[in-house]
């Protein structure tokens, strides 16, 4: 692994679950980041706590290198759950998504970024089913609403195989839309391994999160998220992947478990750095 992948780390700023941007602030200099893939639904639902971010990330040297969005009504409780209501699949929460997505793509503008991320939701694997045609139409809208505000959008992997998420990206056919690539989410929805399926969507790459996760042994349950380092992701071999795309996008380090998130996340930015 060459030095420029440590150079071109960020964190997920709503992995340091912060309250206000001081906070956050403050815990990406304890980290020793200073680059963020920006949550942006605290922007648009708290103004009057957000309004300023982009101006206080660049008075405190902070580099927006992305953002993200999350969908209503999504419940990750279960594997069953998030199926149900993960993304823009169900239908009674697509009206009060795209207008939060029309109000995202604005604000997404405003902070000069060129790349955002969200979960779809679970994609139908049969061209012939119904939901399949819907789910095409309504990630067009997106798409096309982002690109004409000069915007990419990635798509989180993991919630279906590398083979069906390709399949479908063709079916889509906008050139703004590609992947981010979770490597840790193929462990955690066991949906294959994550360097196959890494090389699978290389073309698709736009980003990919720094997460590490351990298989489930409860087939229909989660896997369990790990600190980067200690769980089932072979990393070398996931950088030699990435070097062989010649990838040039961010990777954002995202911790969503355990209560100790920036020690985690400073242990997961020691680890990357120990492979260069």
């Amino acid at each position: 692994m060459k030095t420029p992948w440590v150079d071109r780390l960020a964190v997920c700023s709503w992995s340091l679950q912060p309250a206000t941007p001081n906070e956050l602030l403050q815990k990406l200099r304890e980290i020793g980041i200073l680059r963020i893939q920006c949550a942006i639904d605290p922007l648009r639902e708290h103004p009057s706590v957000w309004g300023k971010f982009a101006e206080e990330c660049s008075q405190a040297g902070v580099q927006i290198a992305s953002g993200m969005f999350g969908c209503v009504g999504e419940d990750y409780s279960t594997m069953d759950s998030i199926r149900r209501t993960g993304g823009i699949v169900p239908d009674s929460t697509w009206d009060q998504n795209w207008k939060n997505i029309q109000s995202t793509a604005e604000i997404a503008q405003r902070l000069n970024l060129k790349l955002v991320t969200f979960h779809a939701g679970f994609l139908p694997h049969e061209e012939k089913d119904p939901a399949y045609a819907k789910l095409l139409h309504r990630l067009r809208m997106v798409a096309d609403l982002f690109a004409a505000r000069g915007l990419d959008l990635a798509l989180e992997t993991g919630q279906e195989t590398a083979s069906t998420l390709n399949g479908f990206l063709m079916s889509l056919g906008r050139p703004n839309v590609g992947v981010n690539f979770d490597p840790a989410n193929m462990i955690l929805y066991d949906k294959g391994n994550p360097i196959e399926a890494l090389r699978t969507l290389g073309s698709w790459l736009k980003q990919c999160h720094i997460k590490d996760a351990n298989k489930t042994r409860t087939p229909g349950a989660w896997g369990d998220e790990v600190v980067v380092g200690t769980g089932q992701v072979n990393w070398r071999e996931f950088f030699k992947a990435l070097e062989e795309r010649s990838f040039k996008g961010w990777l954002s380090i995202e911790r969503e478990a355990g209560h100790q998130r920036v020690q985690d996340i400073q242990a997961a930015h020691k680890f990357i750095v120990s492979l260069a």
